[in-house]
């Protein structure tokens, strides 16, 4: 009898939250806004997306992948690029 044994690789990213994501269904420019954008517009589009990580299933594990990649831009678990730069900082001053 053989058995089959699955490894988890370290380097293998596991989407399968990503599937359930309430984001799915929007346009990733409401996430991610164009070069150049004005600051009125981008505070208004990043409310709006704001918006939708409020009722999705799986924003804390969208802000846990966020943290830890550390994603660079966009809104991710309901968090701004600036929002996620100062939550790392806090922990790293926890840390310290």
């Amino acid at each position: 009898m053989t058995t089959t044994t699955q490894v988890a690789r370290a380097d293998v990213p596991r989407w399968g939250w990503q599937e359930r994501a309430a984001c799915r269904a929007e346009n990733l420019e409401l996430f991610f806004g164009p070069d150049g954008e004005a600051r009125a517009q981008r505070l208004e589009r990043e409310a709006r997306a704001k918006v939708v990580c409020a009722s999705c299933p799986v924003r804390e594990a969208c802000l846990r992948h966020a943290l830890a990649v550390p994603e660079r831009y966009g809104v991710w678990g309901g968090h701004t690029e600036e929002e996620r730069h100062e939550l790392r900082r806090a922990a790293a001053r926890r840390a310290a």
